[in-house]
């Protein structure tokens, strides 16, 4: 059986300010029943920060294994190419990363119109917040620079 890489070179990656090896693209906001859809790319051999989920979180794996670990950096649980996964918000912390090769997973962020992911220093101190309100001024942000990426005489 052979193995494939999901071919992601046409999407505008972007990144966060302060979060090492993660990357994501934001593919859809439904505003009205508060769904945004969103590729996330972590990196190979990497854990994200620490971090919690403060609304359902539906992933599927595209690419690599999907690895979690506990807050002290212990693995916790890896989820293989095609899994589908459904986890509600929880107060447990953790950290995400990429296998052998970076992963790429599908997150459906449902229902969230607050805060959506806490990040947490290693003391599990909250020191800042993902909202429902900065991903919409992601997307926008994001949709922007496309626009500006292939206007005319762009480079």
């Amino acid at each position: 059986m052979s193995d494939f890489l999901f071919n992601d070179s046409h999407i505008h990656w972007q990144t966060l300010a302060n979060i090492e090896y993660l990357q994501y693209s934001i593919l859809d906001i439904d505003e009205q029943r508060h769904i945004a859809d969103v590729l996330f790319k972590f990196a190979a051999n990497r854990q994200i920060v620490l971090h919690r989920h403060k609304a359902l979180n539906k992933t599927f794996v595209i690419q690599g294994e999907h690895r979690l670990y506990q807050a002290d950096g212990s693995i916790k649980e890896i989820r293989p190419v095609g899994q589908y996964t459904s986890s509600p918000a929880s107060d447990e912390p953790h950290r995400e990363g990429g296998g052998e090769v970076d992963a790429i997973v599908l997150f459906s962020i449902r229902g969230g119109d607050g805060v959506l992911y806490e990040i947490l220093d290693n003391a599990q101190n909250i020191i800042g917040e993902l909202s429902w309100q900065d991903l919409i001024d992601l997307y926008a942000a994001q949709e922007l620079l496309a626009l500006i990426s292939t206007a005319p005489g762009s480079s």
